[in-house]
């Protein structure tokens, strides 16, 4: 089969799963699971859950996060336990980059340890000006071919929105394959 039938194969038995019930939902998840074991992916992590609110406090700075929505104990512990699920199943990890906000940057950071601090999957909520030039700048990225492990991104649910067309509730991710020229597929979502 090939690669984008796979993929189209796996986001179809995910959604069926929504439907067929949590049996279907567990084997499509073990398939995605296994295309990420064997690398080559990219993975959309939404933020782990914060304090609660829409958007970002008025006055906002991205230097310094007591300004920001930030995770609360709860979205730490979820963090923590994507990391724990990655290294649990031994899912290679090349790199992860985050959007500035420190609400993502700490998913990142207690989710894989390593992180790298990237403009172009900052928050777009209430930000449409900057629409077209960051989803540009994340499909030229999220499109390219990659050997090896897999690229993790940590974002925001609009910014994720815009990319792919799927909202994200929080720690929840997205898996894509990349087809070249900034072209990519939906594998399926994971919680």
């Amino acid at each position: 089969m090939r690669p984008r039938e796979r993929a189209f194969g796996l986001a179809l038995a995910a959604g069926l799963g929504l439907v067929l019930g949590p049996a279907a939902t567990a084997v499509a998840s073990e398939q995605l699971w296994a295309l990420l074991k064997a690398g080559g992916q990219v993975v959309l992590i939404r933020h782990a859950i914060t304090t609660p609110g829409v958007g970002d406090p008025p006055g906002m700075r991205l230097d310094d996060c007591s300004t920001q929505r930030n995770l609360t104990d709860a979205g730490r512990g979820d963090a923590r336990r994507i990391g724990e699920v990655f290294r649990a199943r031994g899912l290679p990890v090349d790199r992860v980059l985050s959007s500035p906000w420190c609400r993502c940057l700490e998913t990142a950071r207690l989710a894989f340890g390593m992180v790298e601090s990237w403009p172009p999957l900052s928050n777009l909520y209430g930000r449409p000006e900057r629409r077209a030039e960051q989803v540009q700048q994340m499909q030229a990225l999220v499109g390219q071919r990659r050997p090896g492990g897999n690229l993790v991104l940590v974002s925001h649910g609009s910014t994720i929105s815009a990319l792919t067309g799927i909202m994200l509730d929080t720690a929840e991710m997205v898996v894509v394959t990349p087809q070249g020229e900034g072209r990519f597929t939906v594998a399926g979502r994971l919680k």
